[in-house]
């Protein structure tokens, strides 16, 4: 039968009592009303994730980790939506969720623009507008994930004109395999941005899982983004890298607690964007991260 529900999903940072209640961002994480059935699928409303966002988590060594994941960081720097940061976070979206057909589910989201460009009124919901398209096989080990997402005629602000912006097209691959001892991922990405920032860039990473004792495991991430604005930028050129290697622990405490902890190493090319997991980063130059924490699950 037909099914009606409704997701709040809020982030709450304890370090510094802030998240709940912020618009924007990644505070606010999924606040949608939906309505399903198990031959038909889903169709949802809301401030809801795109296809990447669900991807790029699927196949990462630290989930969607904002800060220890390489391929969050990493997307989140370049300014893809295939990321599980805040551009994957669309609103006023419309999203259909097929059932599942022997491991094979697929995705579908528009979110419309609502964009007035701050000055004109004749501006199109089609700017800024984003679709994206994603399809997910999962069975028993295996798990491939495939992604088109799309931003429709990018306009930022006001006087910009209206209906001039190009769209930002995005792909990814990725893909994941459970050996039962060590589990291995890999993915690919690549940005085409057609308007005069020129915001070009590929990323690819790898990751491993190994299961050590009962309880625990070590996770093992490489990242790498390539930049490529070529001569058509306005100001300055991105025609760098930026790499990320990741050690992370993590062990169970209870049967919904964990402990995990974590070293990234960020090595940023002299014409680079300048990624850091935490704070500013800069071109030409490495940082490094360490960090721990608890988490448990409701």
């Amino acid at each position: 039968g037909l099914k009606a529900s409704f997701t709040l999903e809020y982030a709450l940072y304890l370090d510094q009592n802030s998240g709940i209640g912020n618009s924007g961002g990644p505070n606010a994480r999924q606040q949608f009303v939906a309505l399903s059935s198990g031959k038909l699928g889903s169709v949802a409303l809301g401030h809801q994730y795109a296809p990447g966002h669900d991807a790029s988590t699927n196949n990462s060594p630290f989930g969607g980790s904002s800060h220890l994941s390489p391929q969050a960081i990493l997307s989140s720097d370049a300014g893809n939506t295939i990321t599980p940061a805040s551009g994957s976070h669309w609103n006023n979206a419309l999203a259909y969720t097929s059932p599942d057909f022997s491991g094979f589910t697929g995705k579908a989201v528009y979110g419309f623009g609502e964009s007035s460009l701050g000055g004109y009124n004749n501006a199109s919901t089609t700017d800024n507008g984003k679709f994206g398209l994603g399809g997910n096989y999962a069975n028993g080990p295996l798990n491939v994930d495939l992604v088109y997402q799309t931003r429709q005629r990018v306009n930022v602000a006001f006087p910009n004109p209206a209906g001039m912006g190009k769209d930002i097209d995005e792909g990814y691959i990725g893909a994941s395999y459970d050996f039962k001892v060590v589990e291995v991922s890999g993915s690919y990405q690549a940005q085409n941005d057609k308007n005069i920032t020129c915001m070009d860039s590929a990323t690819w990473t790898l990751g491993a899982v190994v299961a050590v004792m009962a309880a625990s495991r070590i996770h093992f991430g490489y990242g790498r983004t390539d930049w490529n604005q070529g001569d058509n930028a306005a100001t300055g050129m991105l025609n760098g890298r930026s790499e990320i290697y990741m050690l992370g622990w993590s062990t169970s405490l209870s049967r919904r607690s964990s402990f995990y902890a974590g070293y990234l190493y960020v090595d940023n090319g002299q014409d680079s964007l300048g990624v850091s997991p935490s704070g500013v980063g800069a071109p030409g130059e490495s940082n490094q991260t360490v960090l721990a924490g608890i988490r448990h699950t409701f």
